[in-house]
């Protein structure tokens, strides 16, 4: 395994990855930080019969996915990974969109664990984690620096599969493009997201508005984030 790659020559939606990696029909998933519900909507109405739990920690997203009245098919649920209220060998599926690196270092092992646990024999688990290189990394680490926790992640996932917990089946890399209309469409996106306290005060603002609008052309400010996947089972 490697927490980065040099050469990434693949540039897609993610949803091409993980529909490549992962077979999602008659499945019973598991998204694990679910945000505002945007992947889970795309999941839970792109294939047939398929259940998915929907957890997430924070309680200001949560409360708005509880008013989502049109999937049927989806249970959200206020949780983190580290305590996960399903049943033993329950999931078929757990997924995990650049959401490991978010849960508190004293937890990650614990719950890579906790995700076994609920994971039926031969279950998957789909990891993606941002990489800290490109172009919005460099403006995103003006306010907020995710180095340390991102290879956090990185090394619990790593741990998890010397020690048994899981087995490696695959790990890709690809460019994950990200459109922002103005930096107002950031601010709102980015800056004023509620699972994160951006306090930026006003030379960070005016410097982070600066490298951001460098970005900027006539179709908006267009990055690729690298991102790493990484494809484990539970053991047989």
């Amino acid at each position: 395994m490697k927490i980065a790659s040099e050469n990434i020559s693949i540039s897609c939606p993610e949803a091409e990855i993980y529909n490549r990696l992962l077979s999602l029909d008659n499945k019973h998933i598991l998204e694990l930080g679910c945000g505002n519900a945007e992947i889970t909507r795309n999941i839970a109405v792109s294939g047939a019969n398929r259940r998915v739990t929907a957890l997430e920690v924070d309680e200001i997203a949560h409360e708005k996915n509880l008013k989502i009245v049109d999937l049927p098919n989806v249970t959200f649920a206020l949780a983190g990974a580290q305590e996960i209220p399903l049943g033993n060998e329950s999931a078929d599926i757990a997924l995990m969109f650049k959401s490991l690196h978010h849960v508190p270092l004293e937890l990650m092992d614990q719950s890579m664990k906790e995700i076994r646990r609920v994971l039926k024999p031969g279950g998957m688990v789909y990891i993606s984690e941002p990489i800290f290189e490109g172009d919005f990394n460099e403006i995103l680490r003006l306010f907020h620096d995710e180095k340390n926790v991102r290879v956090a992640a990185f090394e619990s996932t790593k741990r998890s599969i010397s020690e048994g917990v899981f087995d490696l089946v695959e790990e890709t890399f690809f460019n994950s493009p990200m459109k922002f209309e103005n930096f107002s469409d950031f601010e709102t996106k980015v800056l004023k997201v509620t699972h994160t306290r951006h306090n930026l005060d006003d030379a960070v603002y005016r410097l982070v508005k600066e490298r951001f609008e460098q970005q900027m052309s006539d179709d908006g400010a267009n990055f690729l984030m690298p991102v790493r996947v990484d494809l484990l089972q539970r053991p047989f």
